[in-house]
């Protein structure tokens, strides 16, 4: 009998072999699939095997991230980031979240993340340092001011440039201040929102600049007696911010993420996404 179960152990791993049949690297590969832990195209792309890093702000405010917890999947990009890594094969418990400010994820450098997102506009000066996923978000820059700013009924950029402005450094916030609305006074630059939002609520500015999504839950949530006084025509050669998902320079990663988020776009998860947590533009006049 024993030589009979031998044979048949024998004849049964050369039919394996012969029809192509897995190793056990192959099962165990397998197995990691099975439990949520990427799919082929990730296999060896990541910082830790079987687990997706991704970066965040530090700390991370709404309408992106709701209460500083990305892990809840609630806000536009934690909710973004946890579809793209379904598509990419990777359970909850795999997902790991990490911190970084808005300037340290785009220094050159070796990442502490697979991919980061905090609103990153793709520009192709800091294209020299990181690389960037095709894009998830698309909007322009408005202006908040408290109601009883001098901001209050500005209609044009003439009006605009004679404001105190402030915005938070390494933004196209600051860029679109700087090189569009050239200011007669220099902007105030902060290290982060929350520093533009407490000088906005001292009166020390006159107005601040974020992308118009930011400027409508600072208004509506954020700072009592405040409002989105204007936004500024989105276009290409100004104003119109692109938002792609931050990588270490040359990742291979880019393109599994990038067929992840094509397959988000066509099913329409990225747009039911992007119409539970981001507001419409409303009726927000133009300024020209």
């Amino acid at each position: 009998m024993r030589k009979i179960a031998l044979a048949l152990s024998i004849s049964g791993a050369l039919l394996l072999a012969a029809c192509g049949g897995s190793s056990s690297s192959e099962s165990t590969d397998a197995a990691k699939l099975a439990a949520g832990s990427g799919n082929e195209c990730t296999a060896g792309k990541t910082l830790n095997d079987g687990v997706l890093t991704i970066g965040t702000g530090s700390p991370a405010y709404g309408p992106w991230v709701v209460d500083d917890k990305p892990e809840s999947k609630e806000g536009f990009e934690a909710a973004v980031a946890y579809a793209i890594a379904t598509e990419l094969g990777y359970s909850d418990a795999n997902v790991k979240w990490v911190r970084t400010t808005f300037d340290e994820a785009i220094q050159p450098g070796k990442k502490n993340f697979d991919f980061n997102l905090q609103q990153y506009s793709i520009t192709e000066e800091r294209k020299k340092t990181v690389s960037f996923s095709d894009g998830y978000y698309t909007t322009n820059q408005a202006i908040v001011g408290l109601t009883d700013s001098a901001a209050k009924g500005a209609t044009t950029l003439a009006d605009i440039k004679k404001l105190k402005l402030g915005a938070q450094t390494g933004t196209t916030s600051l860029d679109y201040i700087t090189n569009v609305i050239k200011p007669d006074t220099e902007p105030f630059v902060y290290d982060d929102n929350a520093g533009a939002k407490a000088a906005l609520e001292a009166n020390q500015i006159d107005a601040a600049i974020f992308d118009l999504p930011t400027a409508l839950y600072v208004s509506a949530v954020e700072i009592e007696g405040s409002a989105v006084l204007g936004q500024f025509p989105a276009d290409a050669s100004a104003s119109a911010d692109e938002f792609g998902l931050v990588f270490d320079l040359e990742n291979p990663l880019v393109g599994c993420v990038n067929t992840a988020l094509a397959a988000i776009k066509d099913s329409g998860s990225l747009a039911e996404i992007t119409s539970t947590w981001l507001s419409s533009k409303a009726e927000i006049p133009v300024i020209k």
